[in-house]
């Protein structure tokens, strides 16, 4: 039997006066499917799932919800100004529980001055309301919503906060959990993950990933998409277009999908300038009834439109001067903001050290420092123990996550100008790198969007050819074409970076280091996001225990035992080599682990098993590479710090 459709769009279109964002939009939604909706900012992805819930009219066209289908709906910007607190705010999902709770107590005090057929009256519908209390989950209410809310972040003392004193992002997590908790049959969701740091992501991944509804999703966290949806829609020059894959496979067929047409396309032209051609050469000679026939059936010809791309941004940006090795050293920091007494440490790290082409993302939870430390490395703010010291002709380009580097006035020319002395032409062709174009160039910020603002940011950062980029949340605000864009920009980049991430696909295709910010201490781990995951699995994994072989009876005490001084064997220097060595082969393997891993995943959704054995085998053969080699990591890394120990004062 085949599953229920529990939302039906048949040519919806919307226009704002006489501009349009979308037409002709038809799809359907099936009970249990999980839906994603992508395309650039400003394609009219959140216009789509307003006009979905109702709460924005469409200007043609209709939506069909199943009979009896409840939906609730994730918006970008909730607004609540009540005075209940946060766990009762959630709890409004339950609402059909509260209010029969809320009778049944009527009936209890009813039932005790009443007699007789009054009695059994009210006896009776006290029975309906307390199954269809229990039906409706009022006996998990509370631990359902405490579950919810703390795999969202909130902890037992700010779930008793009023609601309308939170942050906007706390707002957007309150509403996030009212949706999750209401246990609808269709889920319509704008950017849940916006304000969600990576551990909270990873617990909403795995609470959609079981959801027994259907849910729509808009979202720029292409992880996020590959591992709760399915199916991917592609709302793209106003039409839509359906691709049955989740985001990584989805990616493949749209190219392959592009491609055919071009070609089409491609093929369409040839034909008709023969045709042309032809007409041209024969029109008025022997050949013109034959002519004329090629005419008419060019004049009823199908003509197919040459297919559409994106605009996208354009970084090929490179430093203006070229640092020394050493770009960035800082001695064991203590980071936070001075007070009474010793002040409030929120992150502690051990001695740092950055060299030129390092790529370093810093994550964690969010509340956990990490834009403090950021500030503390730029020099807006003292560390509150130890020193930050820059290397030779480092020059330090900053990003603030709130843009607070942004003039509040102005617009996108006069601040490149006030950033960069440059002609005016000069100007608008870089701010076109940015997708500022035409008009565009004189709007006032006040009127930019978010996503126009970090584009803006970015232009007047990187214009400077700064050869130390420290970046706050860079893609904040940017659809997956940019962020794509703003990766391939900083792989190729000949300086340094340091960023604070929570894009995990983001990290992974930047960073070759990471620093993990949690409980207050910075732990540093080499290579990406997923190899920091494998090394964090490794040494949470049990270890058999090791059975030393007894020694030979003849055998002496200094022929089982290793060298004390073994580790001092080799220079520094010779070792500092080899470490280097060591951490270039690790970094190949794990870019190869990654390669293997992105294969696996598009051989198993196209069945293909004997590619994945294949590639299975090699998989397991890169690891076991990538263990060797980091166990020679670590056994270098002691031999060095043996040497420092045992050196002369």
């Amino acid at each position: 039997m085949p599953p229920m459709t529990v939302l039906t769009v048949n040519n919806l279109a919307k226009s704002y006066g006489p501009d349009e964002v979308f037409r002709d939009i038809s799809f359907q939604v099936a009970d249990r499917e999980h839906v994603a909706l992508v395309g650039v900012n400003g394609a009219g992805k959140s216009t789509l799932l307003r006009a979905i819930a109702g709460v924005e009219p469409a200007s043609a066209g209709e939506v069909s919800i199943a009979r009896g289908a409840r939906v609730a709906v994730l918006t970008q910007e909730p607004r609540f100004e009540s005075d209940r607190s946060v766990r009762q705010e959630a709890q409004l999902a339950f609402d059909e529980a509260l209010t029969a709770m809320a009778r049944m107590r009527e009936l209890e005090s009813a039932m005790q001055a009443a007699t007789g057929d009054s009695l059994d009256e009210l006896f009776g519908e006290y029975e309906r309301l307390s199954l269809h209390f229990e039906v409706s989950g009022g006996f998990d209410v509370e631990h359902r919503t405490d579950e919810v809310l703390m795999g969202l972040g909130f902890n037992a003392e700010q779930m008793d906060e009023p609601v309308r004193t939170l942050s906007g992002g706390q707002k957007t997590r309150v509403a996030l959990a009212k949706a999750l908790l209401a246990d609808p049959d269709l889920l319509l969701l704008d950017e849940p993950t916006n304000h969600l740091d990576l551990e909270m992501i990873e617990w909403l991944e795995g609470f959609l990933a079981s959801w027994r509804g259907a849910f729509l999703v808009v979202s720029h966290d292409r992880y996020f998409l590959d591992r709760v949806t399915n199916r991917t829609l592609d709302l793209s020059f106003g039409r839509l277009e359906d691709y049955p894959a989740p985001y990584a496979r989805y990616l493949q067929l749209r190219e392959e999908r592009l491609a055919r047409r071009l070609q089409e396309y491609e093929e369409q032209q040839e034909l008709i300038a023969r045709t042309e051609e032809f007409i041209r050469r024969y029109k008025a000679g022997q050949r013109a009834r034959e002519a004329k026939g090629r005419q008419t059936r060019l004049d009823r010809l199908e003509r197919i439109d040459r297919p559409q791309e994106q605009a996208s941004l354009t970084l090929r940006v490179q430093p203006t001067i070229r640092s020394g090795r050493e770009v960035l050293t800082a001695t064991a920091l203590g980071v936070g903001y001075a007070g009474a007494g010793n002040g409030r440490v929120l992150v502690t790290t051990p001695e740092l050290r950055v060299e030129r082409g390092d790529r370093v993302a810093i994550i964690g939870p969010n509340g956990s420092g990490k834009s403090t430390l950021l500030r503390s490395m730029v020099g807006e703010l003292h560390p509150l123990s130890g020193r930050v010291g820059f290397g030779t002709n480092v020059k330090v380009g900053y990003y603030a996550q709130g843009h607070e580097g942004l003039p509040v006035e102005g617009s996108p020319l006069s601040i490149l100008l006030s950033t960069q002395p440059m002609g005016e032409e000069a100007a608008r062709t870089y701010l076109a790198r940015f997708l500022f174009r035409g008009e565009e160039v004189h709007r006032p910020i006040s009127a930019l969007s978010g996503g126009e603002r970090s584009r803006l940011a970015l232009a007047c950062l990187l214009v400077e050819g700064a050869n130390l980029l420290i970046l706050d949340e860079p893609t904040n605000h940017l659809d997956i074409q940019s962020r794509e864009t703003l990766e391939e920009m900083l792989t190729a980049y000949d300086g340094t970076v340091i960023f604070v991430s929570h894009d995990r696909f983001f990290i992974d295709r930047v960073a070759i280091r990471v620093w993990d910010v949690a409980g207050g201490k910075l732990v540093p781990y080499l290579g990406n996001y997923t190899d920091m995951a494998r090394q964090k699995a490794r040494v949470s994994a049990p270890v058999a225990p090791v059975v030393n072989p007894k020694p030979s009876p003849g055998a002496t005490a200094t022929e089982v035992r290793p060298n004390p001084r073994r580790a001092g064997q080799e220079s520094e220097s010779r070792l500092q080599k080899r470490l280097i060595s060591t951490e270039r082969e690790i970094s190949r393997l794990e870019g190869r682990l990654n390669e293997l891993s992105d294969a696996i995943a598009i051989a198993g959704i196209d069945g293909n098993r004997q590619r994945l054995e294949s590639l299975g085998v090699e998989y397991a053969d890169a690891e076991v590479q990538l263990d060797g080699a980091y166990q020679l990591w670590n056994e270098l890394n002691e031999q060095i710090e043996s040497l420092a120990m045992t050196a002369p004062a």
